[in-house]
This record gives structure tokens, sequence and C-alpha cells, in this order.
């Protein structure tokens, strides 16, 4: 992912709510992730939930369709949508098929408290706002998750070899990803020419950092799974590749 321009909406965004920011991209859940050590069902309970949320972000970029006024917004739209359709929900449900949980399982998972705040808030930003207002609160999610994947499979740390969570931290960190979170921000960039202002700030700013401490509480919730609320049979099988 290129480095944004400290100009840019997404840096100032992020200037804004450095602490909020830092507690989702380096939050605990994410360190046991990147050693290893993460516990499988909190994993699991993380990837069902993340499956429903990203159903919900499908809708929000069919919304953002919607709302979009010139050629490019559609094209930023459908990036968007694609990513997550050719990308990261395959690897959900491959990564849940290890645990013998088919689609239609992931299709009937009941959403946590967490997983309905996040998905609805997003979503009201939307149909509340403008485009520009419905692509930053989706802006946390898809570039907090690029610089995750990018700095988890640079780290030498990591050590991707025989690593449980291999699959995830290379599709984060994968180019075609690391491109839809740079491309994301260029369009805000777009949008707020046209459509934004000082005047506006603060309120991005607010829905920029409420989408921020969602994340961070979505990584909070998954590490308190329980294996007996998770559906399919409980294994100790890695994930890795």
């Amino acid at each position: 992912m290129e480095h944004p321009s400290s100009q840019s909406l997404f840096a100032q965004l992020r200037s804004a709510c450095i602490s909020q920011w830092h507690a989702f991209t380096h939050h605990r859940f994410v360190a046991a992730l990147a050693d290893g050590s993460l516990p499988e069902p909190a994993f699991r309970n993380y990837l069902i939930q993340d499956y429903r949320f990203l159903v919900h972000f499908a809708r929000a970029y069919g919304l953002a369709a919607f709302k979009s006024e010139a050629i490019s917004d559609l094209r930023a739209a459908s990036a968007g949508l694609m990513a997550l359709i050719d990308q990261e929900m395959p690897l959900h449900v491959e990564l849940c098929a290890t645990w013998g949980l088919s689609s239609d399982d992931l299709d009937a998972a009941e959403e946590t408290e967490t997983t309905l705040a996040y998905t609805r808030y997003v979503l009201e930003r939307g149909l509340a706002g403008t485009l520009l207002d419905l692509q930053v609160a989706l802006a946390p999610c898809i570039v907090g998750y690029a610089e995750i994947g990018q700095r988890l499979i640079e780290a030498p740390q990591t050590g991707l070899t025989g690593h449980p969570y291999r699959r995830w931290i290379e599709t984060y960190g994968h180019p075609d990803y690391q491109e839809v979170a740079s491309g994301h921000i260029r369009h805000l960039d777009v949008l707020m020419q046209r459509q934004g202002s000082a005047s506006r700030m603060p309120v991005l700013i607010r829905t920029f950092s409420d989408a921020t401490r969602l994340e961070a509480a979505f990584w909070e919730t998954s590490l308190h799974a329980s294996v007996d609320r998770l559906p399919g049979p409980a294994t100790t099988s890695g994930t890795g590749r």
C-alpha cells in the first residue's frame, strides 16, 4: 500500500484519531495472530463474525453505487465489492471449511452485538449522509486491514513458514488487496474535493473515530469466544499452508 500524503483526507482523519487507530491496528488480537498464539476458538469466532460483517459491507458497496455521481464512484464501489467477493469471503469459507463449517453455516450464524452495532452504523452513515460519509465509515476496515497485513507480512518475526494463520496474513498483505486500500484512499480525496469542506471535517472525524473504535471492539469480542458457543466441531487443526 502506498504511503498516503500527509495532506490526504485519510491521513488527516488517521492523525486526528491516532490513539483509536493504534488501539485497532495494534490490538492484542492482532499481536496474537501475528505470533501464532491466538487461540483457535477466537480465530474461528472472528472468521464467522467477519463473514457476516462482509455480507453487510457488500450491501454498503451497493449503497455506494446507488449514491454514485460519477463513473469513478461506480468503479470504486465495484472494486471494493469485488475484493469482498473474490478475496475476502472465499478466504473465510476456505478456512471455516477446515472446521466442518459450510457457507450455509456461515450464512445462518447469529451475529454478535458488536457485529450488529458496527455494520448497522456503517449503513446508517451511508443512508443518512453522502457518499463521502459512507466511504469514510468504510475506510478504517479497508485501509486498516491493509496496514496490518503489510506490517505482518514484512515483519521478520512473523515467520510465515508453518504459521497457523498464514493464509489470512497473505491475503491482506497481498499486492491486490494493498491496491484496493490505496484506491480507497485516493477516492476519498476525490470525494472530499467534490462533496467536502473544512466545515465538514468534525463530522467526518467523528465517523472515522467511531468506525475505528468499533473495529477494536470487533477484535475484543472475538478474543472472548467460547468453544461451546461456536458452531461446528471443535478441532485442533491449523489453518496455515
